[in-house]
């Protein structure tokens, strides 16, 4: 294995260890995340070392730029995942007119459910959706052959549902009706 090959696993190490630890698990290494997310950068760095799992400054900074998903934000000292929370947190995002369409990437196999219930968010705060058919295919393409759902995002709205974006461009909103979706035709 050449080096860059060690760089980017241990890259995708750091980043899968963060999302852990900042977005569900803060406790597991002793951290208490601010009613926002917050977590002083210092403090995230000596929790690792105390379990096991040492990162330097540079490494933090490296996976927060290169995160091509742009999972965390650095406010000077702070850092937080950009979204996708089980633990509670307010992001502090004001609401967001949608655009007329958003999109949701799953598999074959949840569409029954889907359609009986709508998207849910789980064991998240929030559905997550995406802005273009791309980026939902790649996140569908996660657990399996992918199935790209519409979302009549601007009925939604116009019917008083609220959305939000986060900071790396994931629309958020509580739930979505199945009456709001589009499902594909049989292939």
């Amino acid at each position: 294995m050449n080096e860059n090959d060690q760089d980017e696993r241990r890259t995708v190490k750091v980043s899968k260890y963060l999302s852990k630890h900042l977005r569900h698990q803060p406790e597991r290494i002793g951290l208490t995340l601010d009613e926002a997310g917050w977590v002083e950068i210092d403090e995230l760095i000596a929790a690792c070392a105390a379990h096991g799992f040492r990162i330097t400054r540079a490494e933090l900074d490296h996976v927060v730029a290169a995160n091509d998903k742009k999972r965390f934000a650095i406010d000077g000292t702070r850092i937080r995942a950009s979204q996708g929370h089980s633990v509670e947190v307010d992001l502090g995002l004001p609401p967001a007119t949608p655009p007329p369409y958003l999109y949701h990437g799953t598999v074959g196999r949840l569409l029954d459910a889907i359609r009986a219930e709508g998207l849910r968010p789980m064991n998240r705060h929030d559905v997550h959706l995406s802005a273009d058919r791309e980026t939902a295919t790649r996140v569908g393409a996660r657990r399996g052959r992918p199935v790209v759902l519409s979302v009549d995002a601007g009925a939604m709205h116009r019917d008083g549902h609220v959305f939000h974006v986060s900071a790396n461009g994931v629309w958020l909103t509580k739930s979505v009706p199945p009456r709001y979706l589009r499902f594909p035709g049989p292939r």
